[in-house]
């Protein structure tokens, strides 16, 4: 069985850091994409950034200041959050997108990051 398990999250001042990451346990067959995703209270999960063969995208108001990556031999995703603003405070979810054969999407339980003015 895969999961993912973020981490990294927490209470952080505007203008500070953070880098989140998820480590992927199991084999995901012919992975289509992977990302990062975000949740404020009351509103709907959005997506932050992402990435598929070729192409990396940023949501527009993270560009500039977050940044995806990978470590394929750790089995780790990572974002590094640069310039945090109270806007950014959400649970972030971690996300796989997988074909086997069918599409099955992959998700963490999430970590919580606040950002104080």
């Amino acid at each position: 069985q895969v999961q993912l398990v973020e981490s990294g999250g927490g209470l952080v001042q505007a203008g500070g850091s953070l880098r989140l990451s998820c480590v992927v346990s199991g084999t995901i067959s012919r992975i289509l994409a992977m990302g990062w995703y975000r949740q404020a209270p009351g509103k709907q999960r959005e997506s932050v950034a992402t990435m598929t063969t070729g192409s990396t995208n940023y949501a527009d108001s993270v560009k500039g200041r977050f940044t995806i990556s990978r470590d394929s031999a750790k089995n780790t995703v990572y974002l590094q959050m640069n310039s945090l603003k109270p806007e950014d405070t959400a649970v972030y979810y971690c996300n796989f997108e997988g074909q086997w054969p069918a599409r099955v999407s992959y998700w963490g339980q999430g970590t919580q990051v606040t950002v104080s003015s």
